[in-house]
């Protein structure tokens, strides 16, 4: 796969998802479309017809205490192999592989000094 190791989608941890779509769609345009991943509303920020990022309500126990924020997503072959090797590399596995329905397999992981990053396999490239 040519774009393993680049970034590749960009979502919204929102405490309030509508104020954050009212936001961006007056500051940069976005339409949004709404879909279900399985784990709640998923809020698809949209720049014309092309999906620009995504958008979600942080809700239940994961999120408490965490401001939100912007979380970004890094293409790779195989998120297990890659998962594989974070811990040998010095960082951790906050949430381990799992299955998106209709988008991927994503972990979430953090490098040595804390920065947080999700890593995923797109279902499109399985």
């Amino acid at each position: 796969m040519a774009d393993h190791g680049t970034f590749m989608w960009n979502e919204l941890m929102a405490t309030d998802v509508d104020a954050c779509k009212a936001f961006f769609g007056e500051v940069l345009g976005w339409q949004f479309q709404e879909m279900d991943v399985g784990a709640g509303p998923y809020n698809v920020a949209m720049a014309g017809d092309a999906p620009a990022a995504g958008m979600f309500k942080m809700e239940g126990p994961d999120f408490q205490g965490q401001p939100a924020q912007w979380m970004a997503y890094i293409r790779v072959d195989d998120v297990d192999a890659a998962v594989a090797k974070v811990e040998g590399a010095g960082g951790k596995v906050m949430q381990p592989p799992h299955d998106i329905p209709t988008v991927g397999r994503i972990a979430m992981i953090a490098d040595p000094t804390g920065a947080t990053v999700g890593i995923m396999t797109p279902v499109d490239d399985g």
